[in-house]
């Protein structure tokens, strides 16, 4: 019978044991998010980041029904080049598992397995949230609701404009998700440093941010996530004529095709590239870069903090 426990890579295993700080990093951006071979390139990169930061990078996956937190080079190539690498949410876990699969997790399955592994920082792109049709649809990420309940901060820069942003933040305080800007109080769009739309809160360095997590955890009321929302500075943010051009063009071309469902975020990913010309692609890497190293600093930030405090 397959050992169903979750594994650790030697490196992390022996941070987490030493409290040094760790940040975890999801596979998906590996297998489905970036095209070949960028992909396996951007993920070493990621990981470096993540080093240079002062903290141990935890990339999470699953290999042959094995799931790992901390691939290594070898699991992590083997995930960016096979084909038919699954894209595991935390509902799939169990079942990938229990078949043998090769899986990429998403952001709700790296953070669920993150907290689980007692990882409490994790770094992403951007997050998944409520789709433009979703009043019809009902169509809404699980990282949403999985957020609402695993206690851990993610580095992200917003959720891409792609999606209904206003009703995202709408729903991340419906489930009781903290969300702070980085010395901001503009919540960032992914591609684009400001969305439009006021937070309540801003942290002004990764000090605060292990603060904010040092408070939630004595406290004790609190169990849900706290995303840290990151923007791109206003140099390095995708050209907003241009997004705001290419996005109108892209759903236009949504109705005019009929996709609907699973099928219009990776649509409209595709469109930007192309209309682009690349452009919005570095931009995905900037901003993946920008949040490893933000998320390595508060890592070790908290990890200093608990040093720090009295037993």
């Amino acid at each position: 019978m397959t050992n169903f426990h979750i594994s650790f890579g030697t490196e992390v295993a022996d941070a987490l044991r030493d409290g040094h700080p760790v940040v975890a990093l999801e596979s998906t951006i590996v297998s489905h998010g970036l095209p070949r071979p960028d992909n396996l390139l951007v993920a070493r990169q990621i990981e470096q980041a993540v080093r240079d930061g002062g903290a141990v990078p935890a990339t999470i996956g699953m290999v042959g029904g094995e799931l790992i937190v901390g691939l290594d080079d070898a699991q992590l190539t083997r995930l960016a080049t096979v084909d038919g690498v699954s894209k595991l949410s935390v509902r799939d876990l169990a079942v990938a598992a229990a078949t043998g699969a090769d899986g990429a997790t998403t952001v709700a399955a790296t953070s669920a397995v993150a907290a689980a592994a007692g990882i409490g920082v994790f770094a992403t792109g951007g997050l998944g949230g409520v789709h433009r049709e979703a009043a019809q649809t009902f169509d809404e990420s699980a990282d949403l609701v999985t957020l609402a309940r695993t206690p851990i901060a993610v580095v992200c820069a917003g959720v891409k404009s792609i999606l209904d942003v206003g009703a995202t933040l709408e729903r991340l305080e419906t489930l009781g998700v903290s969300v702070v800007g980085y010395r901001t109080r503009r919540f960032p769009g992914f591609y684009l440093t400001d969305a439009g739309f006021e937070l309540d809160w801003s942290v002004e360095s990764p000090e605060q941010v292990a603060d904010v997590l040092a408070a939630r955890e004595r406290q004790g009321v609190h169990q849900g996530g706290l995303i840290v929302a990151n923007p791109l500075p206003v140099d390095e943010q995708l050209d907003p004529a241009l997004h705001d051009r290419t996005l109108a063009d892209g759903l236009a071309m949504l109705a005019e095709d009929g996709v609907t469902g699973k099928a219009v975020t990776p649509f409209l990913l595709a469109h930007f590239h192309a209309a682009t010309k690349g452009a919005s692609l570095a931009v995905n890497v900037r901003i993946i870069l920008r949040n490893a190293d933000l998320a390595a600093r508060i890592a070790v930030a908290a990890a200093a903090r608990r040093t720090d405090s009295p037993a």
